[in-house]
C-alpha cells in the first residue's frame, strides 16, 4: 500500500473515534438512554405512590372518617359508649398459626346497647 492509503485510513480512523467513543459517541448515547429508561419507571411507581399519599391526605382533610378510622385500627382507641372486645384466634385444624393483628389476637369494636330489664 502507498503511504497515501495510510493517511487516509488514519484520518477516517481519526474522524470516526469521537463518532464512537467521543462525549456525545453512539455508546455514550446508548448508555444514557438506558438510564432514562430506568429512571422513567422508577418515575412511575413514585407518581403511583404520590398520587395515593395526595389522595389520603386529601382524605384526612376533608373529613373525620379517615382520622376516626385510623385512631381505631392503629391506635386502639374506641368511641364513648362502645366496649372494646378483644378474641384470641385460633388457627383452623391445629395447623400452622396464623397471626391476627400483634400477638395472635382479633379485636373488634362494638357500641354498646342499653338493656331494658
Amino acid at each position: 500500500m502507498k503511504w497515501s492509503t495510510w493517511v487516509l485510513v488514519a484520518l477516517f480512523i481519526a474522524l470516526q473515534y469521537p463518532l464512537w467513543f467521543g462525549k456525545g459517541g453512539w455508546l455514550r448515547v446508548r448508555d444514557m438512554e438506558n438510564q432514562l429508561a430506568a429512571q422513567r419507571d422508577v418515575n412511575q411507581t413514585l407518581e403511583v405512590r404520590n398520587a395515593s399519599q395526595e389522595a389520603e391526605v386529601r382524605d384526612l382533610k376533608s373529613g373525620y372518617e379517615a382520622i376516626e378510622e385510623r385512631a381505631r385500627y392503629e391506635l386502639g382507641l374506641v368511641k364513648e359508649g362502645e366496649v372494646f372486645v378483644q378474641t384470641p384466634h385460633k388457627p383452623p385444624g391445629g395447623g400452622a398459626e396464623q397471626k391476627v393483628g400483634a400477638g395472635g389476637t382479633a379485636s373488634k369494636s362494638i357500641p354498646a346497647t342499653r338493656s331494658a330489664r
